[in-house]
């Protein structure tokens, strides 16, 4: 079985836990992780699994506006953070504009600010909705990573997202041996 995890990542944090969650899937499945600007619709066509995520950005998914005020902030010279390489670049909600529908099994995560989502907000709600929107089979809840006020991951956040996929692997995996 194959699998790709798609994401979208301004300092780091999601594409650590894409690649964790990549680690996690890898009991059961063929997977690649790739940034949402090389996820072309080719590239989800033919596979059994698609895990999409990104980071919150003002309570959901990212936009233009968001993303160019994330690598303003990370010029401050307080910050040390480092911008990902295709942070400007297309995001999430680009990527699902360029899609057709798709049946296959589907799951979202995000990372976000660690507090309460009603707080904070949850980018992996909206892209929940987004794949349903678009055919997926959405196979399980979708799931939060939690970063801390200076944006960096809270311990143990990438052993946490290795399990969920993990599990959630072993699940596709005895339902396809099941039925």
């Amino acid at each position: 079985m194959r699998a790709v995890v798609v994401y979208e990542s301004m300092y780091g944090n999601t594409h650590r836990i894409a690649d964790a969650i990549g680690a996690g899937l890898e009991a059961a499945f063929d997977v690649r992780v790739v940034p949402v600007s090389h996820a072309g619709p080719e590239l989800i066509a033919d596979v059994d699994l698609v895990v999409v995520g990104g980071p919150t950005h003002v309570h959901g998914m990212s936009r233009a506006s968001t993303r160019k005020a994330a690598v303003q902030a990370a010029d401050k010279p307080v910050g040390g953070l480092t911008v990902e390489p295709d942070a400007l670049g297309p995001g999430l909600r680009e990527w699902f504009g360029s899609l057709g529908d798709y049946p296959v099994r589907a799951a979202a995560f995000d990372t976000r600010m660690h507090g309460p989502a009603a707080l904070t907000g949850r980018a992996a709600k909206g892209v929940t909705r987004l794949l349903r929107e678009h055919g997926f089979d959405v196979v399980a809840e979708p799931e939060s990573f939690l970063v801390t006020k200076q944006d960096r991951l809270e311990p143990q956040e990438q052993d946490r997202a290795r399990d969920w996929a993990a599990k959630l692997a072993a699940g596709i995996a005895a339902g396809v041996a099941q039925g």
